[in-house]
């Protein structure tokens, strides 16, 4: 059994749960940024990380996530500044799914991710104002060890191939 876990990551939110992910894995595993990442079809699990990005998963995500042609076992895990539960993460999670429409999704998590001052003053200054920075306060400090543990449980409470 191979385990992949791949990440895209801009700030390094995405990039903490790639580390606790893999860190959690038994066996044979392997990590990669996105830009490095091998094709997903040779694993048995994979899982793909990504930040949303205007409401989507990020450009390299999407290309990323296009490369799934065998059913294989796909773990989903993302970071944003918008609140959680809301209409733009369940948005970008359902266009993610999509893309990875042959995969098999055993599971799927998000949590909030800091977002850096500089990217934020940019936000600001687009008009409209995208709906994410009125939240991105929320964020600060995030993804934070109780995300870790949240992220430690479910994949606990999967039935993974592992």
């Amino acid at each position: 059994m191979k385990n992949l876990v791949v990440y895209s990551s801009k700030t390094g939110n995405t990039k903490k749960l790639a580390q606790a992910i893999y860190d959690y894995l038994p066996g044979e595993k392997e990590i990669y940024p996105i830009d490095q990442a091998p094709d997903p079809n040779d694993y048995t699990f994979v899982a793909v990380g990504f930040r949303i990005e205007d409401g989507e998963p990020d450009m390299a995500a999407q290309e990323y996530l296009k490369k799934f042609i065998d059913e294989k076992e796909l773990f989903l895990f993302a970071t944003h500044a918008s609140k959680p539960e809301s209409e733009t993460v369940k948005n970008a999670i359902n266009k993610a799914k999509k893309l990875a429409k042959r995969a098999k999704i055993v599971g799927v998590f998000d949590c909030l991710g800091e977002v850096p001052e500089q990217i934020l003053e940019e936000a600001r200054q687009k008009e409209p104002v995208p709906e994410w920075v009125k939240d991105a306060e929320m964020a600060k400090g995030h993804p934070n060890d109780e995300d870790i543990d949240r992220l430690i449980k479910l994949l606990n409470s999967l039935d993974l191939p592992l």
